[in-house]
């Protein structure tokens, strides 16, 4: 029942990124929920792999470059998700920064 919720929720906040920051689209609910859950896996399997890969950056930029990884996976579920769009890595960036403090937010909340 957490995983639903936990995936509902980030759907709500994937679809929340796209109404505010211009260059991300989510067409519906049905694409925002299978990003989610794509954003969700991405994170787990492809995010580690990149931020090892990265390390010398991320350790030079004093741990900002993982702003960078997260953009690059964004743009990466975009490209998997029909429905969900991310037009550059400006939107990208911007989108992985407020699904980070959203995300934070919710956190915090409960």
């Amino acid at each position: 029942m957490e995983l639903i919720l936990h995936i509902v929720v980030s759907a709500a906040l994937l679809f929340i990124v796209g109404k505010m920051v211009d260059g991300i689209d989510v067409e519906g609910p049905g694409a925002a929920i299978f990003g989610a859950i794509i954003l969700g896996l991405a994170n787990f399997f492809v995010r580690p792999v990149l931020l090892l890969l990265t390390l010398p950056i991320t350790v030079l930029t004093l741990g900002l470059f993982i702003w960078v990884v997260n953009a690059l996976i964004l743009l990466l579920v975009a490209r998997l998700v029909p429905g969900f769009r991310v037009r550059g890595f400006g939107p990208a960036l911007l989108g992985s920064l407020l699904l980070a403090i959203l995300n934070w937010g919710v956190g915090v909340i409960f």
